[in-house]
């Protein structure tokens, strides 16, 4: 089939390259996000989608609005056959069902549970021992297409969203893959997403969202700082003997579950092997963090060279 692909960020790119290397089908055309500036030095970035598509020498579109006339125009002269979509921005009725064969989305969840922009954070941080990827057709609701293929998979409890992703986007190739050669060969079935009371979504994290919440119990702590980990990371905010605020990353903890002998946020060290955090019901000990401008690091480097935060208070 012609295939016009449809992606930014690592994932999607990924997602490309197998469908690339499979050599069933032509991709005709890569639409991805605009060049942005970035960075301390604001230098031009462009997504993982669009450096891998300037290596295999694929025609690229970068449309700021997908409703752009000549963008539009120019999908319909590519004569495609299906979309591929793959962590990308709603699309608009006037592009989605352009394709005769359907525009298809390959999302990181079980649907209908977790839609939205960040489904495998989510799933970690409520807890989940499951989820998986599912192959739909898009309409004109978010993530709320007919289901072509879904495929599970199991949350171990170390499971983090960076090793999560990658289990993900394995079983998410060959989910997308076993989905295109059923709609080229017309063997394909539909069905309807199934109506569930108890609905979770996955909406996009913002910084303020990433905020340690030390009142909550120690489990649900730390299945917050592992399904934030490595990014966009949780973190905490605290004050240094001057006064001043400064915010502190968590990538990795262990859970102590005890009656806690100090305040909630209140930090205690040995200030050399060890540091845990009060919580209602325990201790988080933290593994890994990063104090603003500074690299990340184990406890026992932070702490050779970071005195003092016995007693300090987290918030």
């Amino acid at each position: 089939m012609r295939i016009v692909f449809m992606g930014t960020p690592d994932f999607a790119a990924e997602v490309l390259k197998a469908i690339v290397a499979d050599k069933r089908h032509d991709v005709v055309a890569v639409v991805t996000s605009t060049d942005k500036a970035a960075g301390r030095g604001m230098k031009i970035q462009l997504s993982p989608v669009k450096i891998y598509a300037e290596k295999q020498q694929l025609y690229i579109l970068q449309p700021e609005k997908l409703r752009d006339v000549h963008f539009i125009e120019t999908l319909h002269s590519l004569k495609a056959d299906i979309f591929v979509v793959v962590a990308f921005r709603m699309l608009p009725e006037v592009v989605w069902q352009i394709p005769p064969k359907g525009t298809v989305n390959l999302h990181a969840s079980l649907l209908p549970q977790y839609r939205g922009a960040a489904p495998i954070n989510w799933a970690i941080i409520n807890g989940e021992t499951q989820t998986g990827v599912t192959t739909f057709f898009i309409n004109e609701n978010i993530d709320e297409g007919n289901i072509l293929l879904s495929e599970k998979i199991d949350i171990s409890k170390d499971d983090n969203a960076e090793t999560l992703h990658n289990k993900i986007l394995d079983i998410g190739k060959v989910t997308l893959l076993k989905t295109l050669k059923e709609i080229e060969e017309g063997s394909y079935k539909e069905q309807k997403q199934p109506l569930f009371s108890d609905l979770k979504l996955a909406p996009k994290l913002f910084k303020e969202d990433c905020l340690i919440d030390w009142n909550k119990q120690a489990n649900q702590i730390y299945n917050f700082i592992r399904g934030l980990s490595p990014y966009p990371a949780a973190f905490s905010r605290y004050k240094n003997t001057d006064g001043e605020e400064l915010s502190m990353k968590i990538f990795t903890s262990t859970v102590e579950v005890i009656t806690p002998t100090t305040p909630l946020g209140k930090i205690q060290t040995d200030n050399k092997t060890f540091l845990k955090v009060a919580c209602a019901d325990g201790y988080i000990y933290i593994n890994e963090l990063q104090i603003l401008g500074k690299r990340r690091m184990s406890i026992h480097d932070f702490l050779l060279g970071n005195k003092g935060f016995d007693g300090m208070e987290l918030y």
